[in-house]
């Protein structure tokens, strides 16, 4: 009685979309199209008489069964992968590399720099992205570290909070605003704003802020970066906000003080769960757990 034996090139779909969380995306992780991963998957599904995926609509979620195997798979794939980066990273003369998403520079450098004094001999590469495109390249394992600011609540993340940061509002030294010594909220109502895109984390704890205290403010200008955001408020287009750690000095904006402004993001490290005990990753969260504790 012959059985038939699954090829690697079904597990590798299997694999890939159990960590994705679709096929379309574990298409694009491995450079195919989804027709064939969907045919991978039919094909295991058939073979075997089992259900590995419960589709619900557009959504695919792994059955009991789809679990116990995909514990196999990933012990499997990403062993491989961490050999062959082991290998890379030789031939390149580095005894290692790690790869980081992050929202902008001002959190994740500090990071890197006592990192890189305590590891000099790894490569790091940071790229830089909103927090959807952080959280996806660690999820497609683009990048082993995220940093941004909100927590992550998905069961495939190892997500660890580092700091609260409050916001600050700053204006250019021409707004009328700039004269008063202290503001109350109520002294924003109305006023125009820089923002970031809807997507911000920051313009939302800000704008559910006023909400919350009855105030409404005018978005003048939207812009997809805090250097935009700060350019656009120091050539007077309207006031601006951001974490204070983002906030650069410029002698053409100053700092307001407003009363109530009791708001602030929370800066998060996150990793793959199945990856947070790698050597790099676990030394780096290490570092942030560090870091964390000596804040008060």
């Amino acid at each position: 009685m012959s059985m038939h034996l699954s090829s690697s090139a079904e597990l590798r779909a299997f694999d890939a979309t159990a960590r994705c969380g679709s096929m379309s995306a574990a298409a694009r992780l491995l450079g195919i199209r989804q027709p064939t991963v969907s045919a991978h998957i039919a094909s295991l599904e058939q073979s075997f008489g089992v259900e590995l995926f419960q589709r619900h609509g557009r959504r695919i979620v792994l059955t009991g069964f789809g679990r116990l195997l995909h514990e196999i798979t990933q012990r499997i794939y990403r062993g491989e992968e961490q050999a062959v980066a082991l290998l890379l990273a030789a031939r390149q003369g580095y005894q290692g590399l790690l790869t980081i998403g992050a929202i902008g520079p001002h959190n994740v450098m500090p990071m890197v720099k006592r990192f890189r004094e305590q590891n000099p001999t790894v490569r790091v590469v940071v790229a830089v992205g909103d927090s959807r495109e952080v959280v996806h390249r660690v999820l497609d394992q683009k990048d082993d570290i995220g940093i941004l600011l909100h927590a992550v609540d998905d069961e495939r993340v190892h997500c660890l909070p580092l700091r609260k940061q409050p916001l600050v509002v700053f204006a250019p030294t021409t707004h009328p605003l700039a004269r008063c010594e202290t503001l109350t909220l109520s002294d924003l109502n109305g006023v125009e704003f820089v923002l970031r895109e809807d997507g911000s984390h920051t313009r939302q704890v800000f704008e559910s802020g006023l909400a919350a205290a009855g105030v409404k403010v005018r978005c003048s200008v939207e812009m997809g970066s805090r250097e935009a955001v700060r350019e656009a408020v120091a050539q007077g287009l309207g006031l601006g906000v951001v974490a204070r750690t983002a906030f650069v000095p410029d002698s053409r904006v100053l700092e307001l003080k407003v009363e109530g402004l009791n708001m602030h993001t929370h800066v998060h490290v996150i990793c793959l769960r199945e990856r947070k005990e790698a050597a790099l990753i676990k030394g780096f969260l290490e570092l942030v757990g560090e870091l964390s504790a000596r804040r008060p």
